[in-house]
């Protein structure tokens, strides 16, 4: 009698594990092909390990965590199929960036009024 078991992947040490973000398929109402769309290198990270230990022999705990959305180095880590998904599990240095939300009208400074207009300088 066989059993089905839905398996889970616990990455160890300074492993992460990613799923790739699906590329966008649909622009300005039209759907494209597969094969048009480009690969993308943004990934949802799934679940981390522990961390690589240090020289006290602790852990040095990884500085993504689930739910994160990063940015990962081309052809990187190893494809890895379980419960039929596709996950990619990458080292802790592979990934390049930590993407964040951030609110565009909030980022917008106003002129600084400690430089001077160009207009207001002397002419020589």
């Amino acid at each position: 009698m066989a059993t089905n078991y839905l398996k889970k992947i616990v990455p160890l040490f300074d492993r992460v594990l990613v799923q790739r973000v699906k590329p966008q398929t649909k622009v300005g109402g039209i759907v494209l092909p597969e094969s048009a769309t480009q690969k993308t290198n943004e990934a949802l990270v799934v679940s981390v390990g522990k961390g690589l230990r240090n020289a006290e022999g602790k852990f040095t705990p990884p500085l993504v965590s689930p739910g994160d959305t990063v940015l990962l180095a081309d052809y990187r880590g190893d494809e890895v199929k379980v419960n039929n998904d596709t996950y990619l599990l990458v080292r802790e240095e592979d990934i390049l960036a930590k993407l964040e939300e951030m609110d565009v009208k909030a980022s917008r400074s106003p002129p600084a009024s400690d430089i001077p207009d160009i207009r207001d300088l002397p002419k020589s």
